[in-house]
């Protein structure tokens, strides 16, 4: 969206806002210029961090998207509970006008307008501490029918939907590898949405990357993200600091011992493809989850697809995958975004089952745009194969 329609788009909610709650509000607390100065600031920083990003506009420093994109994550939840009073004021006038019951008006209207930005506050300050924090570890076991005895126990570290940007940088990336470090996976799955800026302004900060340490290395495929991001210079760089980025291709990987070697059909077979999305930026990038596949031996069954988007499993389930891994959701992020994902994606998060093949969704190791998750906390997935019982 252009800049001044998002800014007058911007304006009418938080004007919308202030003519729901401030005169209710004012009869109650002599405070309520403290929320009528939130709004102003809110009103003006939220456009801040979308300037310049499709303009010759020139990009406002990371400071300022800093607090436009606080803002909006306050905004939001202010928006969704100013919707929900006006929805309870409504049915408690509905119920009072068929004499269920009293209502003390004055009384009701003042207090649930005080409660809309309280509420809004101590969501979005838990929200900020929850999206800071480094991702916990998330274990999961995944019962494969079939499973090779030599890839019982192989473990994989999920990494998605980090969002290095204006405000995840350096810092936040050495936590989440020392964190995956410790984990001493077979594997480490990185699955798109990594960057939200070009490789000059974020080059150093998705340096540490380099350090994952994992038996078979690290693999990458790419988001929608990468893609408004300038996809092949990520992929030059990504593959610079020594990751492997899978663009509708695999790897087979072995896990011998000393004095054995395995066979194909003890195999496992790692592919990866490029985002759903990706057709629309690059025809010759068009996912394809089955021609990711192209070579690779019969004899190896086991097979587990990285794929951005958990759209990509229908597709997936039809190519003869055994697990797909995505990310995509954010799990919602926070609430209610969470009820909308399911009108995009057919899985929020966790895993599922789609016919004979498992989807496993990540929350999210970072997060977009407002430093907030409320109910749909990061994560560092760490699956674990184990032969279906």
């Amino acid at each position: 969206m252009p800049i001044r329609p998002l800014v007058f788009l911007t304006l009418l909610l938080h004007l919308l806002i202030g003519v729901r709650l401030l005169p209710s509000l004012a009869a109650l607390t002599s405070f309520w210029p403290v929320l009528l100065l939130l709004l102003a600031v809110s009103a003006v920083t939220m456009p801040l961090p979308f300037i310049g990003r499709r303009s010759s506009a020139k990009p406002v420093s990371d400071t300022w998207k800093w607090v436009g994109l606080l803002s909006m994550g306050w905004f939001s939840s202010m928006f969704v509970l100013t919707l929900a009073r006006d929805a309870g004021l409504l049915g408690a006038w509905l119920g009072g006008s068929a004499g269920l019951w009293n209502v003390d008006w004055p009384l009701v209207s003042a207090w649930s307008a005080a409660a809309v930005p309280l509420m809004a506050t101590s969501t979005s300050l838990l929200g900020f501490v929850n999206a800071r924090r480094t991702a916990g570890v998330r274990r999961v076991d995944v019962p494969i029918a079939g499973l090779p005895s030599a890839l019982e126990g192989f473990t994989i570290a999920q990494l998605s939907d980090i969002h290095v940007g204006p405000t995840i940088k350096r810092g936040y990336i050495l936590r989440m590898v020392e964190a995956v470090n410790a984990l001493d996976a077979d594997v480490v799955a990185i699955t798109g949405d990594l960057v939200d800026g070009s490789v000059p302004e974020l080059r150093d900060h998705i340096a540490p990357l380099g350090g994952l340490r994992a038996r078979h290395g690290t693999y990458v495929v790419t988001g929608n993200h990468e893609y408004y991001a300038g996809a092949p210079a990520w992929i030059a760089e990504l593959r610079r600091i020594g990751l492997q980025v899978l663009l509708n291709e695999h790897v087979v990987l072995r896990q011998d011992s000393p004095g054995r070697s395995t066979g194909d059909n003890e195999a496992l077979v790692l592919a990866g493809v490029t985002d759903f999305t990706a057709g629309h930026f690059d025809a010759s990038q068009a996912s394809d989850p089955e021609g990711s596949l192209a070579g690779a031996p019969l004899a190896s069954t086991t097979r587990v697809l990285l794929a951005h988007q958990p759209r990509s499993a229908t597709a997936a389930a039809a190519a003869g995958f055994q697990l797909q891994l995505s990310g995509h959701t954010h799990g919602g992020q926070f609430f209610p975004w969470n009820l909308f994902v399911p009108l995009q994606q057919p899985f929020t998060a966790g895993l599922h089952r789609l016919r004979d093949m498992w989807v496993y969704v990540s929350r999210g190791t970072g997060y977009w745009g407002p430093p907030k998750r409320f109910g749909a906390p990061s994560e560092i997935a760490l699956l674990r194969l184990v032969r279906a019982r």
